[in-house]
């Protein structure tokens, strides 16, 4: 499901309907410090199901916020980087972050 088909009553409900969920907001925050391959990610998560990680990166795709590369070699080679847009999450992370520190 695309963000376009995501109804929601503000811009806000929509934001938490795409980043919102257990792992989408950390596999954002590790792609932010840069480009990473899929075991990379399991590795930076800890206990993630592959099955789940792959689910939510290629819901992250779809939304327009993450970009996989494929490089089409055996044995398979596949990185993600944010886009331009999921890029544009950075701030609300940090902010994140800092208000996370109070506790």
């Amino acid at each position: 499901m695309s963000i376009a088909n995501k109804k929601a009553s503000c811009p806000v409900e929509i934001t938490l309907k795409v980043i919102g969920g257990k792992w989408k907001v950390l596999i954002i925050h590790f792609l932010l410090e840069g480009t990473k391959r899929f075991g990379e990610l399991t590795r930076c998560l800890g206990p993630i199901s592959p099955k789940i990680l792959a689910q939510q990166l290629r819901e992250l795709e779809e939304d327009g916020l993450v970009v996989r590369k494929d490089f089409g070699e055996i044995p398979p080679r596949v990185e993600y980087a944010m886009s331009s847009l999921g890029n544009t999450l950075s701030p609300i992370l940090y902010a994140m972050a800092d208000w996370g520190d109070f506790f």
